[in-house]
């Protein structure tokens, strides 16, 4: 037995908004292509109602437009888009790792997280690393203990954004080594260490989800 806690994910419609942010950001799904609650929901194998309030988040974010027969149009993205939507993930991020430095949170749960990923790195199962890269950053937003700041990351939150110049491999180790470097900050209580390498991941992110848009 590893003594390890049980990973936590984020809310379907968090996981659904997150799978469909990266389908429309990497152009797997088109400009002006229909979505239907029913097809979606099929396709990522989850129930109508996350797939409904998923659309809801994405169409604040302006990258659908929600259409009366319950389906969705997807609107046109550019680079200013993407670079707007990352670079608010890395100031509240950024911010999130400060407060936990500053309030002394508990870290354990990050650790869990790490501790997991580096394992399923080492037997190449990267489907699982998805997961366990999700629960770190959800685990950072928990522990700085602010609702709202949570909240909103979870509907900013788009996952891996792997750049058409990296294998799947390639990206989750790198991915790994950076939020072992956050979380080593973190862990040190260096307030400015993990905001400067939370920074650094999350725009390294937005250079590699801009390659796959060029």
């Amino acid at each position: 037995m590893l003594g390890l806690k049980p990973i936590k994910l984020l809310p379907a419609r968090e996981r659904v908004a997150s799978a469909l942010r990266e389908a429309i950001i990497s152009k797997k799904i088109q400009e002006g292509e229909s979505l239907t609650l029913d097809t979606t929901a099929q396709e990522l194998g989850v129930s109508i109602t996350p797939v409904r309030e998923a659309f809801q988040i994405l169409a604040r974010d302006g990258l659908i437009e929600l259409k009366q027969n319950k389906g969705a149009i997807v609107l046109g993205l550019n680079e200013t888009t993407i670079r707007n939507h990352y670079q608010v993930r890395a100031a509240l991020e950024s911010e999130a790792c400060e407060i936990c430095c500053e309030i002394g949170a508990d870290l354990s749960a990050i650790k869990n997280c790490l501790t997991s990923a580096t394992k399923a790195l080492e037997k190449d199962d990267f489907g699982s690393f998805v997961n366990y890269n999700q629960s770190f950053h959800y685990e950072i937003w928990r522990a700085a203990g602010n609702e709202k700041m949570q909240q909103m990351l979870a509907e900013l939150w788009n996952g891996l954004s792997m750049g058409i110049k990296s294998t799947v491999e390639k990206y989750a180790k790198r991915s790994n080594e950076e939020h072992k470097a956050i979380y080593e900050a973190m862990e040190r209580r260096d307030a400015e260490a993990s905001r400067k390498e939370m920074r650094h991941h999350i725009y390294r992110s937005m250079e590699d989800m801009l390659t796959r848009y060029e």
